[in-house]
């Protein structure tokens, strides 16, 4: 057996690693032995020397180790990165999406809720967009690509690594964005039925919010005939949704410019003859207190108001600020969408922030559907920080 540095924890605080969670903070730390470097293989002791687990060691950060393996007998070579893969995509099997004409883009492999904390993967088509939110995945990024590789059987034209945006500065100094495997520029892809230009290279994230496939689906549901708003539209998915489910008119509405831009694409790639359509460049809290017709339909899914927990408070105040405003600017009966992705906002802290909203709307209001992210996005029962998507759909009286 290889022999590893060695993380030895304070005494009482190996609760959460025993419990099978997958985050060791640099608070729990009694002793580091070996002389790890970051990105490298550790192995996480109790105070009394007892093993618990293995992961990657990263220093500077509240994470200390990312645990990825709660055996003590098992080998971190090529084959244990091939079967952690082969797992993530027999799930996928499962979910009739590795073979689907219909959606042909989605999540392979979500950091912890596939037991790969730190890595994501996402699949458009033909290319796998790998991101490594640790330095140990990133070290890892070629064995990865050659474990794809072979997991899809030649099926993936092209691997990209966009890692550089989610690693810490310093180690990104160090790297470049690139292809792993093969070429490919942005590409359309499906996703029930409907088309959407991915570029990767330039887009947020990996590419596209692969995360709100299903919630897309529900707003169809709600649209047609409806007069619509999508907010913080990035690229026009939930657009493209109610229009083609018959909305009478979709407002998208986006800070970004580039975003607007790839808005109008995905409208004309799937509706080039839609007339009922219109894309702003514009802040969506002044479009709201500027707007004077309101809407049947609308979505509010903003970006992460908080990323860290001593921003919870200010978070709290800007998703409740922007829902009250929304619920404001519908009509009677009207049915808002409304989510938030901060993984530090939990979700009855959202529950109550949107109550909150309101009551200081003077607007009564009941619960459609509690939402969160798809199946490919799968959760660990021992990391609830994962199910990191919240939304509510209400009808507003």
């Amino acid at each position: 057996m290889i022999e590893y540095p060695i993380i030895q924890l304070k005494k009482g605080k190996d609760a959460a690693v025993v419990r099978r969670h997958p985050w060791v903070f640099s608070g729990a730390i009694q002793n580091v032995s070996g002389n790890p470097s970051d990105g490298d293989v550790v192995e996480i002791q109790a105070v009394n020397g007892k093993f618990l687990a293995l992961g990657h060691w990263q220093e500077g950060g509240s994470i200390s180790v990312r645990v990825f393996e709660f055996d003590a007998f098992t080998e971190i070579n090529e084959a244990f990165w091939i079967e952690k893969l082969h797992s993530a995509y027999q799930l996928r099997q499962l979910l009739d999406l590795t073979n689907n004409a219909a959606t042909n883009a989605y999540r392979l492999v979500h950091g912890e809720g596939d037991g790969l904390p730190g890595l994501i993967i996402d699949i458009y088509k033909n290319t796998a967009v790998l991101q490594a939110h640790s330095i140990g995945m990133h070290r890892e990024r070629l064995v990865i690509a050659a474990a794809l590789s072979s997991i899809f059987e030649g099926k993936l034209l092209a691997i990209y690594d966009k890692s550089s945006e989610s690693l810490p500065s310093e180690y990104a100094k160090t790297i470049d964005n690139g292809y792993l495997l093969g070429q490919a520029s942005a590409t359309a892809v499906s996703e029930n039925g409907n088309l959407f230009q991915v570029n990767w290279e330039t887009g947020q994230k990996t590419g596209f919010f692969l995360d709100q496939r299903n919630n897309r689906a529900l707003v169809a549901q709600y649209a047609k005939g409806k007069r619509v708003l999508n907010s913080f539209c990035y690229s026009g998915g939930f657009s493209v949704y109610a229009l083609q489910a018959g909305a009478a008119w979709v407002d998208s509405v986006d800070a970004s410019a580039k975003a607007i831009d790839w808005t109008t694409q995905n409208v004309a790639l799937n509706l080039p003859e839609a007339t009922n359509h219109a894309a702003h460049t514009s802040d969506v809290l002044k479009f709201l207190q500027q707007n004077t017709e309101p809407y049947e339909v609308m979505i509010l899914d903003p970006p992460a108001y908080a990323k860290h927990l001593n921003a919870k408070h200010n978070a709290v105040q800007g998703y409740k600020r922007l829902n009250m405003l929304g619920i404001k600017n519908l009509k009677k009966g009207g049915i808002l969408f409304t989510f938030s992705c901060s993984q530090v906002i939990d979700r009855e802290l959202f529950y109550h922030t949107i109550v909150s909203a309101a009551l200081e709307s003077g607007r009564s209001a009941r619960v459609l559907h509690h939402l969160s992210q798809p199946p490919d996005h799968p959760v660990s029962m021992f990391h609830p920080e994962g199910n990191y998507l919240k939304g509510l759909v209400l009808q507003v009286e």
